[in-house]
């Protein structure tokens, strides 16, 4: 008597493993870490010479204090202080060439999460969360480039130690 299954015993396992090794492939691809290197910018900005200077992630990147991204300074903001500090520095002049032909610096993200992922700046930094918590020492970087890779394990495991971390844990503080 013949089987009226459509494939043999051979071909449903065959089947099967394929299967499940486009599952493992799939899964590799899209949740195993990338390793980035720096971004190249149109502008060697150096956040080493802020900072040792004194000025603050959050004065240039204030947005961060209320908004879901921190932003980019405008160039008023890096024109009100360089138009007399350090103007005839060669990086300088760059971004005064820029403001100076009122179009903006074409900065390029260092630190990209997807678009199913939301975040906010401003719960974290208005929850005593620091800028170097993620983006690593970048005041002793003369290239600004990702630290860490900023999954959603890495994440977890931050908000598994806050007080509310079974609140912070629940899928919809992420993705909305």
């Amino acid at each position: 008597m013949k089987s009226s299954a459509p494939f043999s015993k051979k071909g449903r396992i065959f089947i099967i493993l394929v299967a499940v090794g486009i599952v493992i492939v799939a899964a590799l691809f899209l949740f195993t870490p990338k390793t980035q290197a720096a971004t190249d910018q149109p502008i060697a900005f150096n956040h080493q010479v802020m900072v040792q200077l004194g000025v603050n992630c959050l004065f240039c990147h204030s947005e961060a204090r209320r908004s879901p991204a921190a932003g980019i300074p405008s160039m008023e903001k890096c024109m009100g202080c360089h138009r007399s500090v350090d103007p005839t520095n060669p990086v300088i002049k760059q971004v005064a060439d820029y403001y100076n032909r009122g179009e903006p610096i074409p900065w390029q993200r260092v630190n990209q999460l997807p678009r199913f992922v939301f975040f906010d700046h401003a719960v974290h930094i208005n929850n005593g969360q620091n800028c170097e918590k993620c983006h690593g020492d970048v005041g002793h970087m003369t290239v600004d480039k990702p630290v860490v890779t900023m999954d959603m394990g890495w994440c977890l495991t931050c908000h598994e130690k806050q007080p509310n971390g079974k609140q912070l844990q629940d899928c919809v503080v992420c993705h909305r």
